[in-house]
């Protein structure tokens, strides 16, 4: 019998590897089995380890600025000759301590700096997770770190953040990075917000970040302002491309100044580890995140990895921290059965603590609900 492990992190807990490993004993309290397991992302956090422990690549190491500009280590992928980055390395949200949250001053330049890193290596591919940010400054830092210009009416630069945009009069890019022009940079999000507006960047996006209703109306405003002197200056129009405000519209940035691609993150992520080749032939999947609900049909991880075990006819399990509303929809993608692992009732800091054993005894009782259907 062989099982495909293939789960989500769960989000302030345990990361992927550790997930599929406590599934894998509960599975091994019940039955001999084939067990692969897969390091699982959708495009954010956990996306440079899922590819590099799938691809056989390395890791590269740098110092860079954080959201506020403070020195700190960070890492990216290495596979043959593309580099996968993670956003969140280096302007992620959970760098900050929430009081620290504020998007009108947070930056991207710490991006910038992880993809120049990235040519340094000699990278001339370039996978980019730009889910969790911090920020919201249209991609403004990232573009800095790479060489182009932004200044005032009077010539002067920008300087960090959302809220310096509106001072934005005029864009130079000729002494944007050279190896850009000959670099393949694809955006890994499933985020099709627009840039402004309603449904845009600041408005859906922006209280998590930190902004009040003033600061959102701003941010928002900003933006659209930054999408007005890009169309005029680099004749590109990005205010309504789906996508273009992911990450505080570091989507936007990356399109407008490194011609960058957008592709669907969980897609695109199940391609580059080959989980097709893993689910032929297979007998059972076991999925799973921190939480499921009726969002989750919306690109998560659980739902990404039924609609692919879907083609070849396997069933899904999805083991998971708690359920929410609406979760019942994921049976028509894929899944077959979804199992909590809270047992009892218990506080939240309990099941995060023990969440490993937890995990565990799920997988076992799946497990043994399995081989009943298999005799039957």
């Amino acid at each position: 019998m062989k099982i495909v492990i293939a789960s989500d992190s769960y989000k302030g807990s345990l990361n992927s590897g550790e997930v599929a490993g406590a599934i894998e004993k509960g599975i091994k309290n019940v039955m001999e089995a084939e067990i692969v397991k897969m390091i699982i992302a959708d495009g954010g956090e956990g996306t440079v380890d899922a590819l590099v422990d799938a691809r056989g690549g390395s890791y590269g190491h740098m110092v860079v600025s954080d959201p506020l500009g403070r020195s700190i280590n960070a890492k990216y992928g290495v596979i043959g000759d593309a580099a996968v980055i993670e956003m969140a390395a280096a302007s992620g949200i959970t760098l900050l301590k929430e009081e620290e949250r504020n998007p009108l001053i947070t930056t991207t330049f710490g991006t910038g700096q992880l993809i120049k890193g990235a040519l340094d290596s000699g990278c001339r591919r370039i996978y980019i997770g730009i889910g969790g940010s911090a920020t919201n400054d249209g991609g403004l830092g990232m573009a800095q770190a790479l060489g182009v210009s932004f200044t005032d009416k009077a010539g002067n630069e920008l300087g960090s953040g959302g809220g310096e945009l509106s001072k934005l009069y005029d864009i130079d890019i000729k002494n944007l990075d050279p190896r850009i022009k000959n670099t393949e940079i694809i955006i890994i999000s499933d985020v099709t917000n627009p840039l402004c507006g309603e449904k845009g960047a600041s408005n859906v996006y922006g209280p998590q970040k930190g902004a009040d209703k003033e600061m959102i109306k701003t941010l928002d405003n900003n933006l659209l302002h930054y999408a007005d002197v890009i169309k005029e200056r680099l004749h590109k129009d990005i205010l309504n491309i789906p996508g273009s405000g992911a990450a505080g519209g570091l989507g936007a940035g990356l399109i407008a100044m490194l011609n960058a691609k957008l592709c669907r993150g969980i897609e695109t992520v199940l391609d580059l580890i080959g989980i097709d080749g893993h689910l032929k032939g297979s007998d059972l999947v076991i999925t799973g995140e921190g939480k499921i609900d009726g969002q989750s049909i919306f690109g998560k991880v659980p739902v990404g990895v039924g609609k692919r075990a879907m083609k070849y006819n396997v069933p899904v399990i999805a083991i998971v921290g708690s359920v929410g509303e609406d979760y019942e929809k994921v049976y028509e993608h894929g899944i077959n059965a979804v199992i909590d692992i809270v047992n009892r009732p218990m506080k939240l800091s309990e099941a995060v603590e023990n969440a490993s054993y937890l995990i565990e005894k799920a997988a076992e009782n799946a497990m043994r609900i399995y081989s009943i259907n298999r005799r039957a």
